[in-house]
C-alpha cells in the first residue's frame, strides 16, 4: 500500500508513527526545511536555543513531537523542503516541487496535514513595512531567535495574540500594546465552557496576569483606526478607539496582527473533497467524519488543516486518522485504542466551542471597513471597488457570490489566490448585498496552490 502524509507538524508526526508502528512506510512531505509544524517551529542549523526557552509551557511537548520526528525519518521516505502543489485524486497522485525539481507522489491513500494560517481584518496601513501577522511574528522569533520590530503592538483576538505577546515579552522585547478586539464581557460569559481546558486554560489565564503585572498597555474591547507611518520609514505608531469610544494612540514601530486562525485546506479543495461553513470558527471547513475520513475515497484529514482544534488535538487526529486509514486498509485496528481517541477528540470539541465564543471573529470590523481601505494587497483593491461591484452586479443579474466577484474585481487572483484577502471580502461583500456570509460562498482553490517556477525540471520515478 504506497501511503503519502502530506504536513510534519504535530498531526503528521502522530500520523506517520502509528504507520510506522503498523508496517507502513508512507511519503513524508513538508514544505519546511524540517518538521514540528509553526506551532513547534524547529530553529534552523546552528542556531541553538534552550526548549523552554522558546516554548514555555510546551517545552516538553514540542520536544516530544521532535524526538518523535527524528527517530521517524530514517523509517520513511522523508522529504522536506518539498511543497505539494497540486493533487489529482482520480490519478491518486501527488505533484511536488523540491530544490526546484518537480516530481510525482503515487498513491493508494493520502493524509493531509496542512495546518493553518492567521485569519487577517484589513486596518488603514496594514501593508506598511513592519506589519506582520502574529503567526509571522512568532516564526521570527522561534527561527532566527529575533523580534520584528524595538517597540511592538499587538492587535488581534485570540489565545494566539496573548501567547505571542507573552513570548516577545518574556524573550525581552518591548511589547507596548495588546490591543484585543474582543469585549472583556464576551470571555466572562465563555468562562465556565473554558474550565473544560483545564490546564490549557490555567495557562491562558497566566499569559495575560502576567503581562498585566509586567505594566504593559492592554486594552479588551478595542477598535482598531489605523496602523500610522508611511512606505519608506514604516510603521510610527497605531490608534484605536477604547471600550468607551475613546481614541487612543500609541508609538511603535512594527504591529503583529491576526484574528484567530484559517484552515489552509487548498490541497482538500483540490482533492475534490466537498466544505461546509462553520459558523461558529466562522470558517469554511473541509467535510470529513470524526476519525479524518472524507468523502474522496483515499483522501484522510487531520490537525488544523481540517478545523482548527490547536496542537493538543491535531495530534489526537493524526493518530486517529492512521488508524482509519489502516482499518480501511483491512488491518486489525484496537478498538480500545480508537475510543480513547475518540473520546479524547469529543472533550477538546467542546472546549473548543467555548474558546470560539469567548473570542468570535468580529466580522463587523471588516463590514465597516472604510472605501479607501486597501483589502486585496496582491491586486491593489480596495474595500469600496469590491462594493460598487457587488452593486452593479446585484442590479443587473444574480447577487454575486464570492468567486463571480473575484472574475469582476480580481479579489484573490495574487499569489495568495484569497488566503489573506477572502475572509474579510466575504464579509464585505455579505453586508453590502445584506445577506449571511456563508451565502457569499468561499474562494475555490486552483493549482499550484503556491506559485512555482514554468517549467522546472521534472523527476520521474
Amino acid at each position: 500500500m504506497r501511503v503519502a502524509v502530506v504536513g510534519a507538524g504535530p498531526a503528521g508526526v502522530r500520523a506517520v508513527e502509528r504507520l510506522v508502528a503498523a508496517g507502513v512506510s508512507p511519503v513524508w512531505i513538508d514544505e519546511a526545511p524540517d518538521g514540528g509544524g509553526r506551532i513547534y517551529q524547529r530553529p534552523p542549523p546552528g542556531l541553538m536555543r534552550d526548549a523552554r526557552l522558546l516554548y514555555g509551557f510546551e517545552a516538553k511537548r514540542a520536544t516530544a513531537v521532535h524526538d518523535a520526528l527524528d527517530a521517524l525519518k530514517p523509517k520513511v521516505d522523508w522529504r522536506p523542503e518539498t511543497l505539494v502543489w497540486h493533487i489529482r485524486p482520480e490519478a491518486r497522485t501527488l505533484h511536488t516541487l523540491s530544490r526546484g525539481r518537480q516530481a510525482d507522489v503515487a498513491y493508494d491513500a493520502a493524509i493531509l496535514c496542512t495546518g493553518a494560517m492567521d485569519r487577517v481584518i484589513p486596518v488603514p496601513g496594514w501593508a506598511r513595512p513592519g506589519v506582520t501577522t502574529l503567526g509571522a511574528a512568532q516564526i521570527a522569533l522561534k527561527t532566527q531567535g529575533c523580534g520584528i520590530g524595538r517597540r511592538v503592538a499587538f492587535l488581534g483576538t485570540g489565545p494566539l495574540l496573548w501567547l505571542v505577546a507573552y513570548q516577545y515579552a518574556k524573550a525581552g522585547a518591548d511589547v507596548v500594546a495588546v490591543l484585543d478586539t474582543t469585549p472583556f464581557a464576551t470571555k466572562l460569559r465563555a468562562a465556565p465552557g473554558l474550565l473544560l481546558g483545564g490546564m490549557t486554560f490555567a495557562k491562558g489565564l497566566y499569559y495575560t496576569a502576567w503581562l498585566r503585572r509586567r505594566g504593559i498597555r492592554i486594552a479588551e474591547g478595542a477598535t482598531p483606526i489605523a496602523i500610522d507611518g508611511g512606505d519608506e520609514n514604516g510603521v510610527t505608531g497605531i490608534a484605536w478607539r477604547d471600550a468607551a469610544g475613546r481614541e487612543q494612540h500609541i508609538a511603535c514601530d512594527a504591529v503583529g496582527m491576526g484574528w484567530g486562525l484559517k484552515p489552509e485546506a487548498q490541497l482538500a479543495d483540490l482533492a475534490r473533497v466537498p466544505f461546509s461553513h462553520d459558523p461558529l470558527q466562522a470558517n469554511w471547513v473541509p467535510v470529513r467524519d470524526g476519525a479524518g475520513r472524507t468523502p474522496v475515497a483515499g483522501i484522510y484529514l487531520a490537525g488544523d488543516g481540517a478545523g482548527i482544534g490547536g496542537a493538543e488535538v491535531a495530534e489526537i487526529a493524526g493518530a486517529r486518522a492512521a488508524l482509519a486509514l489502516l482499518q480501511d486498509a483491512g488491518e486489525r485496528i484496537d478498538p480500545i485504542e480508537t475510543v480513547t481517541l475518540d473520546r479524547r477528540l469529543a472533550s477538546q470539541a467542546r472546549f473548543r466551542a467555548a474558546l470560539e465564543r469567548a473570542f468570535p471573529f468580529p466580522a463587523h470590523l471588516a463590514r465597516d471597513l472604510a472605501d479607501d481601505t486597501l483589502l486585496c494587497r496582491c491586486e491593489g483593491l480596495r474595500v469600496g471597488e469590491l462594493r460598487a461591484a457587488a452593486r452593479a452586479e446585484a442590479a443587473t443579474g444574480p447577487a454575486p457570490e464570492v468567486n463571480r466577484a473575484k472574475a469582476f474585481t480580481r479579489i484573490g487572483m495574487g499569489r495568495c489566490q484569497g488566503r489573506v484577502c477572502g475572509a474579510a471580502a466575504a464579509e464585505v461583500l455579505a453586508a453590502e448585498l445584506d445577506c449571511d456570509v456563508a451565502a457569499i460562498g468561499r474562494l475555490r482553490g486552483q493549482p499550484p496552490v503556491k506559485p512555482i517556477p514554468i517549467p522546472a525540471p521534472v523527476d520521474t520515478p
